[in-house]
């Protein structure tokens, strides 16, 4: 697979140690920043399979929609957006294939399932009262983080008694309907997010805690990956199934 990568920061960067680690070749980097750096609708771009698009959220979706009209399959992991009417019906239009997700970590996708579990039964019982905290590195530019909010979502999906959630700092007392979602910013944190269910008698906590990008990075190219002679627009957890069946398939075969 011949790849590029657009947006050549820390994710950037992860993803083509990865990449080149399962034998793939990297043809173009595109990033502002570089002096050296590949234009996005340039021959080099055009002549990969697949492009990683981490880059900016106010340029995240123009690239998307640039790569897919040429026909350069994407893999874009920017968060703070998500992609609206007119860039999948522009992905409908190319014939290219795009998964766009805020976390490429399998373990998290996995997270979020134990959490729908948990939420189904914890908060259907009235007995617990449910909460998110997640911290990451100063440098992140969302809060909170996208897996929080995929996380929140998941929470309220099992509580019928809380319909929306109250990010940040709170002012004054939660209000009964919210789920309360609290970030925290500082130094190199890679990422951990914790989910609790409070009891008067127990307190029940899951939590989620990365070691690094290494498996963000992974899961960007189990997607590209995937993504081999695919079309359309994808959500990374709706092919972790095939992505883990075929680890599985893979590793019975040896």
């Amino acid at each position: 697979m011949r790849y590029a990568v657009v947006g050549y920061g820390r994710m950037g960067i992860a993803i083509d140690a990865m990449a080149s680690s399962r034998g793939h070749r990297r043809g173009a980097i595109v990033d502002p920043a570089r002096a050296e750096s590949d234009g996005i609708d340039g021959e080099a771009v055009r002549g990969c399979d697949v492009a990683f698009e981490f880059s900016q959220p106010d340029t995240a979706e123009a690239n998307v929609s640039a790569l897919a009209k040429q026909g350069t399959s994407v893999v874009c992991g920017t968060t703070g957006w998500s992609p609206g009417a007119t860039l999948r019906a522009t992905v409908e239009r190319s014939g290219a294939g795009v998964v766009v997700a805020p976390n490429f970590s399998v373990g998290v996708h996995l997270f979020l399932r134990i959490v729908e579990q948990a939420a189904g039964a914890l908060c259907a019982s009235g007995l617990y009262d449910p909460f998110i905290q997640e911290s990451h590195h100063r440098g992140k530019l969302d809060a909170p983080s996208g897996t929080a909010r995929r996380l929140a979502a998941a929470v309220l999906a099992g509580d019928p008694r809380r319909g929306r959630i109250v990010a940040g700092n709170l002012e004054g007392l939660l209000p009964d309907d919210a789920l309360s979602v609290a970030s925290t910013r500082a130094g190199h944190e890679p990422g951990t997010h914790t989910v609790g269910f409070d009891g008067e008698h127990d307190l029940i906590s899951l939590e989620h805690r990365g070691r690094g990008r290494g498996g963000l990075a992974l899961g960007a190219v189990l997607a590209a990956e995937w993504l081999d002679g695919r079309a359309g627009l994808h959500e990374f957890e709706d092919i972790l199934g095939e992505i883990l069946a075929g680890g599985a398939n893979e590793e019975e075969s040896r």
